[in-house]
């Protein structure tokens, strides 16, 4: 999971053995990648003997992480919906890793304390297209932009990631460059006349050392729209 190898390498460096290939930051990690969290390569898992597996339970499949527990690795899973659970499994995680708070995590609680009391706009946010999905209910993504004032207009449906057609009554949509690589060319003349902003899929989705910088970074990419029609 990037979000929790970021987390631990910054804080920590060279305590990690391994992690999967999507694992990015930091830039200069040198670890044994053990390809997906979808498809990992468990034999070199459990060639690293590692005291403790980092996983998540969206990402990783659960008859992955119970073979794992069968081999006898002690595995760790976050499943956090929102900022202040992401916060506190973070800090719960570190400890269990042996590590003392960092002054990343501090930051971040600090960043993310004071509540948003401006304009709110409503908002698609696809995460896929062909087909197109989107962010749905009860996502971490989704409280990050609630808590930037902006409310997903699909936060009602019955599924986390549901698929939609376009266009979508919103006052606006936001592109992530994550899971799909959506660019200002790709992705918003599916919603002609539709104020769009494209922002960072990995302080929109990441919880680790990035959420420091991503309520400025995503405030920034979000502000510069048209303001929305206010509703009765």
């Amino acid at each position: 999971m990037p979000s929790l190898t970021e987390a631990v390498a910054v804080t920590a460096p060279g305590l990690l053995v391994g992690a999967t290939d999507w694992c990015s930051h930091p830039s200069d990690l040198q670890v044994t990648r053990v390809r997906g969290t979808k498809n990992p390569l468990l034999p070199a898992v459990l060639d690293l003997r590692p005291d403790l597996v980092l996983a998540n339970a969206e990402e990783n499949r659960l008859e992955d992480l119970d073979a794992l527990r069968a081999a006898g690795l002690a595995v760790w899973v976050t499943a956090p919906e929102t900022v202040p659970q992401a916060l506190d499994s973070l800090a719960r995680m570190l400890t269990a890793c042996g590590l003392d708070r960092p002054d990343w995590l501090s930051e971040a609680e600090q960043t993310w304390a004071p509540a948003y009391d401006g304009v709110r706009r409503f908002a698609v946010v696809p995460i896929w297209r062909r087909p197109w999905m989107a962010l749905g209910r009860d996502t971490f993504a989704g409280d990050v932009l609630a808590r930037l004032g902006v409310d997903n207009v699909l936060a009602a449906s019955g599924d986390r990631y549901p698929r939609f057609t376009p266009p979508v009554e919103a006052d606006l949509v936001v592109l992530p460059d994550e899971p799909y690589a959506f660019t200002p060319t790709d992705g918003p003349e599916a919603f002609p006349g539709l104020p769009s902003a494209c922002v960072s899929g990995r302080h929109l989705t990441w919880y680790g050392p990035s959420l420091v910088e991503a309520r400025a970074l995503l405030t920034a990419q979000l502000t510069p729209l048209v303001p929305p029609t206010p509703r009765s």
